[in-house]
């Protein structure tokens, strides 16, 4: 877990950026790969990745002071990861699900009723990114963070 506001900042680029691929990936796949070019792909990863970088750093205090509130056992480092994961999942799902939905409008087209289309699309992100999440991008992330930014508690002494 991040200790401070630069490892907060840099967890968040890891987890965005792996939240980022595996959602585009899987979006793309329901979608339909066929009209895609890599100059494509990487401009939409691009953009997504810095919606999503936004919109996180606006949706983590939040999520963060809720499940901080809820009443479970906090002397447990990963009762705290959990509570946090299912409060930030849903409210990322639902404010990335309208840019998906707009992306998708601007791409393929939207067929029926937009507010059928946008359910229908948080229905099928949420059960994606929440287990992506807890089991792929956040214990990816922190091992990330504890191997190559959060400094050792222990320095190794030099010998001369």
């Amino acid at each position: 877990m991040p200790s401070n506001k630069k490892e907060g900042i840099i967890f968040g680029l890891f987890m965005c950026f792996g939240m980022v691929l595996i959602m585009s990936v899987y979006n793309t796949a329901l979608h339909g790969f066929s009209s895609l070019t890599i100059w494509s792909v990487m401009i939409q990863f691009a953009v997504t990745f810095a919606v999503a970088f936004i919109v996180e750093s606006i949706v983590e205090p939040q999520a963060r002071k809720i499940a901080l509130a809820l009443p479970y056992d906090k002397s447990k480092e990963i009762n705290i990861i959990v509570a946090i994961a299912f409060c930030m999942v849903p409210m990322m799902v639902l404010i990335m699900s309208v840019y998906g939905l707009g992306l998708t409008a601007l791409m393929t087209g939207i067929e029926g009723s937009i507010f059928t289309a946008y359910l229908k699309t948080v229905g099928l992100n949420f059960i994606v990114a929440l287990p992506s999440q807890l089991l792929i991008v956040g214990p990816i992330s922190r091992a990330l963070l504890a191997k190559y930014v959060k400094p050792s508690a222990v320095q190794p002494e030099l010998n001369a």
